[in-house]
């Protein structure tokens, strides 16, 4: 036993598994980078009320003597069929995680333990585990701090309940709002997400060892999706993504490149191909540019059945794996083809060498986890934070986008609320898609009942369904919004999925069935709201009464022109199950908002695309409809108002002053974008390349300044290597990207 330096704590972590791995069979070596199993087939409830381990388990260990990884042990959902009846909690989930990984270490000639493999879009996917705002949320807050201290609360809680490694969307791009996973992405434009990327992967990974180790409370991240999957075509989810090199590069690849540098343990290669070639099966991506040009050396993990995908190509499921790995995958999910790896190693088809490094790979991370030293969880004690933590993040990302007449903040002469439309008291319908079944939440009914003065009359009538056109229930709310001084109309889609959806085989939704308009397999062609609600727009607008519409969605729907008639429009995303609470926080006046949008808003799905960074050509406008949108990026006000000086540059610092010009505190976000006049490629329009919160008492100003540097004035040249290049551009701040079109700007000449 002396000799096993894998088995001593205090030897390097390369040491270790240079000691291990000439050590395995080629069986042991192709287990290590499988991940067959769904987590919950792994285990089963007993009478009275503890766990088993079934035999499907066993048969998988036994298939390679031992397990590489197990994909959401703790997933619930109506896909996995795990609920508060059958599946593991708070109380044991740690406990079902310790028996299942005692298992897979007898179960190993080595003693080798298994990575936990669990989903954690917008915290962690598992009963109790706490539902945070959507990804598009986190971007309307433009607040990394915040989400950096948001994901370092999500790692410990995933860590408590006995999981390893986070899957987690990060990197793909909003740039087409009918795709149904754009509530996953932070949003439209590359600088923001990279911003987020890096405080994501801080905050979940905290403080590495110089050997990589990680604490107890924080978990390496796999980032997801490698890349550019937001570039699909038509907004079809798993669609082919019609990207040049340029493009790629400029937009789709920043986020993953911020990751990298802040540390990232992982990627997971993404569904969709890049000029032709996969990403799973996709060399020139995973390993020319991911590992020998960006010097990434961590684990790279195919999305769900991609790897198989790839026989279309091979001919067949054993050329398929031998492909992936060659191109640089290392560990498969739910793949038939990484099965086969030692016939792929037997026939030559890839070799043996490849596969060595892979596993080296998977071992790395297993040690810098502590798994060999510990095979039960690592926190004892379950963080309690949960509420709190998205309330907080759900406040963030609320984006004022219109206030006619300063109908809000809900004046004090307000004394009949009539609360109505089909998100007003949902909110099963508050969280986005890979949502957990929950045990409570707060509709934004619930929190105007609870937070309104005393005395104020709150009355409810939903009006209508989110899909469909039964106007059966309008009359109802005509009524209430005609009895009373200010009607809050509660609009938008959901993600939430039912017992009745059927699932692709990698868990996609194939049918959206009862209300669900958003999330993955969802897509929609017109981004239109279902129609009865804008008959109940239209009805409630024309009551006289003073309107207030909340939208509560997964992507930025056409908001009508009828909306207009409505004195104010707030979007809330998918704030998550207290985010009713974070609404009628803001709605009162006790929170300001302080959401800036993370996409543009469309006037309807004919104009699209709509982002701001198009290319810089005399763009032409339609006939028919403007080609502007309806609202831009960095959109959203405050319940006061701001002015912004010319800027100043001095020396790297360039400045501007920024006044509070109305009656009551509030907050800002000053945004520092790039025009680039003259340079070797053809440029944007504008490029976010800054932005600050500003918080102002009224007639208060405030001088804010911004640092130029490599990050700010770097480009992608005709060499696709970004770097700082001559050229002459423009630098202009304001509060919105349109905004920026005719704010004051300074310019700069970039000399070698």
């Amino acid at each position: 036993m002396n000799d096993m330096v894998y088995r001593d704590p205090t030897a390097p972590v390369d040491a270790r598994v240079r000691d291990l791995l000439p050590r395995m069979t080629l069986r042991e070596k192709v287990g290590q980078l499988n991940q067959r199993m769904y987590g919950w087939d792994a285990y089963r409830r007993t009478p009275d009320g503890g766990f088993e381990l079934t035999d499907a388990l066993r048969a998988e260990t036994d298939r390679f003597a031992g397990l590489g990884a197990l994909y959401g042990l703790q997933r619930a959902d109506a896909w996995s069929g795990v609920d508060h009846t059958n599946g593991p909690g708070a109380e044991d989930g740690a406990a079902l995680a310790d028996l299942v990984q005692r298992h897979v270490v007898e179960r190993s000639r080595l003693g080798i333990p298994a990575l936990f493999v669990e989903e954690v879009p917008h915290g962690h996917m598992a009963l109790d585990g706490t539902v945070l705002p959507v990804n598009l949320a986190v971007g309307a807050a433009w607040d990394p701090q915040l989400y950096e201290h948001i994901a370092a609360c999500t790692a410990a809680e995933l860590r408590a309940r006995g999981g390893h490694v986070a899957l987690v969307s990060a990197l793909d791009i909003a740039r087409d709002p009918r795709w149904g996973r754009t509530e996953e992405c932070f949003g439209e434009d590359p600088y923001l997400a990279a911003c987020l990327t890096d405080a994501l992967v801080r905050g979940m990974q905290g403080e590495r060892s110089e050997e990589g180790h990680f604490a107890d409370d924080h978990a390496p991240v796999v980032l997801k999706h490698f890349a550019g999957q937001g570039a699909t075509v038509g907004g079809r989810n798993s669609a082919e993504s019609e990207l040049g090199p340029r493009e790629l590069h400029e937009i789709h690849l920043p986020a993953a490149r911020a990751g990298i540098r802040a540390g990232a343990a992982a990627v997971m290669a993404a569904y969709n191909e890049v000029d032709g070639m996969p990403c799973s099966g996709n060399r020139a991506l995973l390993t020319e540019l991911l590992r020998e040009r960006w010097g990434f050396d961590g684990l790279v993990m195919a999305d769900g059945l991609a790897v198989d995908r790839l026989a279309r190509i091979t001919g067949d499921k054993v050329t398929a794996g031998a492909l992936a790995l060659d191109a640089g995958v290392d560990l498969s999910l739910w793949d038939e083809g990484f099965v086969h790896l030692g016939e792929a190693v037997e026939r030559g088809l890839v070799d043996e060498e490849v596969l060595d490094a892979a596993v080296a790979r998977v071992l790395r991370l297993k040690f810098q986890l502590g798994l060999f030293e510990q095979h039960g969880p690592t926190t004892a004690d379950f963080p309690a934070h949960g509420r709190e933590v998205s309330t907080t993040l759900a406040r963030a990302a609320i984006t004022l986008l219109r206030n006619e007449g300063s109908v809000l903040p809900v004046p004090a002469t307000v004394s009949r609320i009539a609360v109505i439309g089909p998100q007003s008291a949902t909110p099963a319908h508050q969280s986005g898609d890979y949502t957990a079944p929950q045990r409570a939440g707060t509709s934004v009914l619930d929190g105007l009942r609870h937070l309104a003065p005393p005395g104020v009359d709150i009355r409810h009538a939903p009006g209508c369904a989110l899909t469909g056109d039964d106007l059966s229930g309008i009359p109802e709310a005509v009524a209430a919004a005609a009895a009373c001084d200010l009607a809050v109309l509660v609009l938008g889609g959901s993600s939430a999925r039912t017992s009745g959806t059927e699932f692709d085989a990698n868990g996609a939704a194939l049918n959206a069935v009862s209300e669900m308009t958003c999330g993955e397999g969802a897509d929609l062609a017109g981004v239109r709201l279902g129609e009865a609600q804008y008959a109940l727009l239209d009805a409630v607008a024309a009551t006289g009464t003073p309107t207030a519409v909340v939208l509560i969605q997964g992507r930025p729907h056409v908001v009508p022109e009828s909306a207009d008639r409505a004195a104010a429009l707030l979007t809330a995303w998918y704030p998550g199950p207290w985010g009713g609470e974070a609404i009628a926080e803001v709605l009162l006046g006790h929170r300001e908002p302080t959401g800036r949008l993370p996409v543009s808003v469309p006037r309807s799905a004919a104009q699209l695309p709509v982002y701001y960074n198009h290319k810089d050509t005399e763009y032409g406008s339609y006939v028919d409809e403007s080609a502007e949108p309806r609202y831009s990026f960095g959109h959203g006000l405050s319940y006061t108002s701001f002015t912004y000086g010319p800027p100043r540059l001095s020396r790297n610092i360039v400045t501007v002053d920024v006044t509070n010009t109305g009656a009551r505190y509030g907050r800002t976000v000053a945004q520092l974008y790039i025009r680039r006049l003259r340079t070797s490629v053809w440029p944007r329009t504008l490029e976010l390349r800054g932005f600050q919160h500003v918080g102002l008492k009224p007639g208060e100003s405030r001088t804010v300044g911004f640092h130029i540097g490599t990050r700010q004035l770097e480009q992608v040249g005709a060499d696709l290597e970004t770097a700082v290049r001559p050229g002459t551009l423009e630098i202009r701040i304001a509060e919105s990207s349109r905004a920026a079109l005719t704010a004051v700007p300074v310019v700069v000449d970039i000399r070698h």
